[in-house]
């Protein structure tokens, strides 16, 4: 969708100081120079002690006080995750409304795995074209990948998750400034029968970790390429990003022909998936330099549209200059794929 006039996100990110570094996991034998060599990330944050929504908390705690919003004055609270949120039967989003503040906002939890922080900032914005009277919308993520029951290292296939959280602010205003961005346009398509990517197929299991002592990841992915192969499913996955990257493009008025956007800004899913997926399906549409900023961060969880945000946002090499357009793509199991638009003021 064409993002309404006047719609500004302000991003921010809580990371762990603590790190482990690729090299010793490496030396520790938790991943292979195979592996190493295919994602090429050097280091993930490692949360000791908080957990994902006392994270999250952190997080909008500093996209609020950039954006200059009581947090009295937020209308909704909507938080994504991927993971476990630290209590079995419990609304992590309301926990983060009342630790933030927000205690007058609506809180909505949003679930769409490692896509969750795109679905959240739909969300938000339909929220504010519904009922642009009820205030700003705080959306916030927040993942914490610890063992033993999730191996941040071998759990997956080509992916190394790091602990975080982050938040937007996204509100109406006419004169953005400061670490503001324009949102210019919001696409996301779906394929819901490749849910089985991430299913046991065996049977529905009657409570967590049943299927055994970790989450594995590899073992349902293993056993969906076996049946399909994966040069189909690497094929569709190409189509479906390219599709996103050029629907969102038009729809922010970026068309053929028009200004190329600055860079687009890939899921954290490591060098090789970089290179044999997203590469390609963006070349298709624009001759923008794709970037992949998680180096330092790994796989965020949800959290990675916002944590690229909050780097066009910032002062860093790749903080957007006024009149400056860049794409950020999301993707998360199911599948789901997210394209947004932004540009700064």
């Amino acid at each position: 969708m064409r993002a309404p006039r006047g719609i500004v996100l302000t991003p921010a990110e809580w990371l762990p100081a603590t790190t482990v570094k690729a090299v010793e996991a490496l030396a520790d034998g938790l991943v292979t120079q195979d592996e190493s060599e295919a994602i090429g990330y050097e280091q993930l944050p490692v949360s000791g002690r908080e957990s994902a929504p006392e994270m999250a908390v952190l997080a909008s705690r500093e996209a609020l006080e950039r954006a200059g919003v009581a947090p009295a004055s937020v209308g909704a609270v909507l938080h994504a995750w991927t993971y476990y949120q630290g209590h079995d039967f419990w609304s992590p989003a309301h926990y983060v409304a009342d630790r933030t503040g927000a205690v007058g906002g609506v809180p909505i939890g949003v679930q769409q795995m490692c896509n969750g922080g795109a679905a959240a900032l739909e969300t938000a914005l339909t929220r504010l074209v519904a009922m642009p009277d009820h205030g700003p919308v705080l959306v916030t993520t927040g993942d914490r990948f610890q063992g033993p029951a999730f191996d941040r290292w071998r759990g997956d296939y080509g992916v190394w998750y790091g602990d975080g959280a982050t938040a937007a602010v996204l509100e109406r205003r006419e004169e953005p400034a400061g670490a503001a961005l324009v949102l210019d346009a919001l696409v996301t398509e779906a394929a819901p029968d490749l849910e089985v990517v991430h299913r046991d197929v065996a049977r529905f299991q009657d409570a967590p970790l049943s299927a055994g002592p970790t989450v594995d990841v590899r073992r349902t992915k293993k056993a969906f390429l076996t049946g399909t192969g994966r040069e189909p499913f690497v094929g569709r996955l190409r189509e479906t990003t390219t599709r996103v990257v050029r629907s969102a493009l038009a729809e922010a008025g970026l068309g053929p022909g028009g200004p190329a956007p600055r860079a687009v800004l890939l899921p954290r899913l490591g060098r090789a998936t970089a290179r044999d997926i997203y590469g390609p399906a963006v070349a298709a549409v624009t001759p923008a330099p794709v970037v992949d900023l998680g180096a330092g961060t790994g796989h965020l969880g949800a959290g990675d549209l916002f944590s690229n945000l909050t780097a066009l946002a910032g002062d860093g090499p790749w903080g957007l200059r006024p009149g400056e357009h860049a794409v950020v793509l999301s993707a998360g199991a199911g599948f789901t794929w997210s394209g947004v638009v932004v540009h700064r003021p």
